[in-house]
């Protein structure tokens, strides 16, 4: 503990204790266990004490406090904030709830730190590309050490929707259309935010979010309506969130949608019942922006105190924004519509929290500390790490890629090359476009001294005739075009649904004229959701999908590009040909009739391919390798044994390069149908030239088991096993598993 702290914490206790010399308060004892004291606290607070600390209000967004939280926070009636941060504006509201209240007790800070705080990694979507739970685990850990520095204690991260409609803004978030690596990723980002302990200094409370099923929007529109079966709320949307409840979380989001037509603000099935009940979870749960407001307008609540009641009922903790607990919520206690034990368990739960999160002790933040934390080379060096194993290389034809850095003349085109906002994409929390490295900075850092790099911007949003002419100009006498296309960080997120997947603006159209000019092109796809990349896969030989990469963005491309590193990541979701096809993705069933391209009576289009433009866990390198020897053992196992899958993956070719080796089942037969192929291990290597190495999984209950009608079991029959580089083709072999 610093010095400052330790007289913010000397602060704190003498100013509380209402009597100089009286014994201390149960609730004042560190030394007591947090339930205890919890418990004490609770027995002292009024009515209205106790639905204001079920009251989260949003700050300004440039970090500082509103005027009416000063009073709130003086009177015990404010819990939480959320956008409230930096110590100048964190310890003044703090010191009205530490010092001026009745029972002193403190604020909990908290704000969407989501990838990154001042050092921006990739966008989720990106950093699940690099199918590396110990990098992303890395990243949140960085992340959650600076939001500590400006007083936050608290990130509503991460998010682990499973998203298979790529229409839907907030993908870009997620971990992509898999449960198996979306619950790794989950479970790896609440460890790196919270270490083994998120009370210490630098950690942070994580928050599990969207409780639940919120990526399965209808028509990919954000907020809309969501029907799910229940087998697909158990074997796909669910897994995630259950992990991350076994890494330790301690708070979960509800979401915005209704789930079979019961709003996620108020499904006491879901709260109650499942995270509750079945799971055992003992945080809070907090309410998504104003969405116990929403309630009303869902239709599920007649008015604002028909709404909290539902809210606080169901399970819902803490209410984000909206007012209706702390206004409605004590006359309808009055009224027996909210139940005196329903209140409590709510507060008691927001209270113990509070003291795991040892802000009784340390409600203070230094304000030295910032500027030794944000921006720090050591993270500088991370996000340049996470963002290179991020790149995922879909094309390169003639082994155009790596470029030569000795090149004469380089083209860099399009408004995505300079653009140091696009580079952090959305909810990039404090991250400063400035600090971001462009493209076109990366590329004129990477070439030699020789050579000449010229740069036009054309073709997005409004552009004109002539700013394409320019650029086609620049491009036409270039040894190499690189192009960079794809979307702003405003057309992914939050409110930022699509009807079309294909590239905005005119950017195919430049792409057309600058293939024309004869001279190789390199695209470099920029974005935060899968585009329809159809004609670029027909017409540019290199195509790199970047994501939004970050903080060290240039120099990430840039080393891509020019072979200083080698491409290694793998696609966490599926991309469509075309927006038609959506939602698409791997784990299908099969249907009665497959599709087939020879037969026409089968499950496909009559105007497309049926088969994704890039599959999922597809990424290729400059480097080559093979895959031999599956082996299974035992050939056959009970329901709750354990077969042994191995396996060799072998570099072939003359550099060192990373492969992801993927596992895949399949079920043959059972009293449900179940995927062609489920995603049941991975595993991220580096092989040297001529290495090989043989990878082991083992694969038990957990992974063949699945959520069926009658519960979760591991059915008697045969099983397939896929080993290899993504989810098509592969090695094959089979066990079974009998009575």
């Amino acid at each position: 503990m610093n010095k400052y702290m330790s007289i913010a914490a000397l602060i704190f206790l003498l100013a509380a204790s209402p009597v100089r010399g009286a014994e201390v308060p149960l609730y004042k004892d560190a030394a007591a266990a947090p339930a205890a004291r919890a418990a004490d606290l609770l027995g002292r607070m009024t009515v209205e004490e106790k639905f204001g600390q079920l009251q989260q209000l949003d700050g300004l967004w440039e970090g500082n406090y509103r005027e009416e939280h000063l009073k709130l926070a003086r009177e015990g009636k404010l819990g939480s904030t959320l956008n409230v941060r930096t110590a100048p504006f964190a310890n003044t509201l703090q010191k009205e709830a530490v010092e001026n209240s009745r029972l002193g007790i403190p604020v909990l800070f908290a704000f969407d730190v989501i990838h990154g705080y001042r050092t921006i990694f990739p966008v989720p979507l990106g950093e699940s590309a690099q199918w590396d739970p110990l990098l992303a685990e890395a990243a949140a850990s960085a992340a959650a050490e600076e939001a500590y520095s400006v007083g936050l204690k608290w990130t509503f991260a991460p998010m682990v929707d499973i998203a298979r409609d790529p229409r839907w803004g907030r993908i870009v978030e997620g971990s992509g259309e898999d449960a198996y690596l979306g619950s790794r990723l989950a479970a790896a980002r609440v460890r790196g935010f919270q270490g083994s302990d998120y009370g210490a200094p630098g950690k942070v409370m994580a928050c599990a979010k969207h409780w639940v099923g919120y990526g399965a929007a209808e028509a990919g529109r954000d907020y809309n309506s969501t029907d799910i079966s229940e087998s697909a709320l158990r074997n796909i949307y669910f897994p995630p969130f259950k992990a991350a409840v076994e890494a330790g979380v301690p708070t979960f989001m509800t979401a915005f949608n209704d789930l079979n037509g019961v709003p996620s603000t108020a499904n006491k099935r879901n709260i109650a019942g499942v995270l509750r009940s079945e799971w055992g979870f003992k945080g809070f749960v907090v309410s998504d922006y104003t969405s116990v407001k929403e309630l009303i307008l869902h239709g599920l609540a007649a008015d604002g105190e028909d709404a909290a009641v539902k809210a606080l009922s169901a399970g819902v903790d803490m209410e984000m924004v909206s007012t209706l607990y702390r206004e409605t919520g004590p006359a309808a206690l009055a009224a027996g519509k909210i139940s005196q034990a329903d209140l409590d368990a709510s507060v008691l739960r927001v209270l113990e929290l509070k003291f795991r999160a040892g802000i009784f002790e340390n409600p203070y933040i230094d304000p030295a500390l910032e500027a030794k934390t944000l921006k720090t080379p050591e993270k500088l060096a991370l996000a340049l790490n996470a963002a290179l194993k991020s790149m995922v290389l879909l094309k390169n034809e003639g082994a155009l890629l790596p470029l030569d850095p000795k090149l004469k003349k380089v083209a860099v085109i399009g408004a995505l090359a300079d653009s140091r906002a696009d580079m952090l994409g959305s909810w990039s929390a404090d991250g400063k476009p400035a600090d971001a490295v462009t493209l076109l900075e990366g590329i004129k850092e990477a070439v030699s001294p020789v050579t000449w790099v010229s740069y036009s911007s054309g073709a997005f949003a409004g552009a004109t005739d002539k700013d394409l002419d320019k650029a086609v100009a620049a491009a036409a006498a270039a040894d190499v075009i690189i192009a960079a296309v794809g979307e702003t960080f405003d057309l992914s997120g939050e409110a930022a649904s699509r009807v079309s997947l294909a590239l905005p603006g005119r950017q195919l159209e430049l792409l057309e004229r600058l293939k024309k000019t004869g001279r190789p092109v390199v695209a470099v796809v920029f974005n935060g959701r899968p585009l329809e990349l159809g004609w670029l896969n027909d017409n540019i030989p290199a195509i790199l999908e970047a994501w939004q990469p970050g903080t060290q963005a240039g120099s990430a491309v840039a080393q891509t590009l020019f072979g200083k590193s080698n491409p290694g990541g793998k696609l966490p979701v599926t991309f469509p040909r075309s927006v038609g096809q959506v939602p698409i993705y791997y784990g299908h069933r099969n249907t009665g009739r497959p599709p087939d391209a020879k037969e026409k009576y089968t499950s496909k289009y009559i105007d497309s391919s049926f088969e994704p433009l890039y599959p999922f866990g597809y990424g290729l390198s400059y480097s080559s390798f093979a895959f031999s020897g599956l082996a299974v053992s035992p050939a056959s196992i009970k329901p709750d044994g354990k077969v042994q899958v191995s396996f060799e993956v072998k570099n072939i070719s003359r550099r060192s390069g990373d492969e992801v080796a993927q596992v895949y089942i399949k079920d043959e037969a059972g009293s449900e149908t179940r995927p062609v192929r489920e995603l049941k291990g991975f595993q991220r290597v580096t092989l040297a030239p001529g290495e090989a190495r043989v990878l082991t999984f083992e694969l038990g209950p957990a992974e063949l088991g699945w959520h069926y009608a009658g519960g979760f079991a591991v059915e008697p029959g045969r099983f397939k096993i896929y080993a290899g580089s993504s989810s098509v083709g592969g090695l094959e072999a089979s066990f079974e598993v009998k009575p």
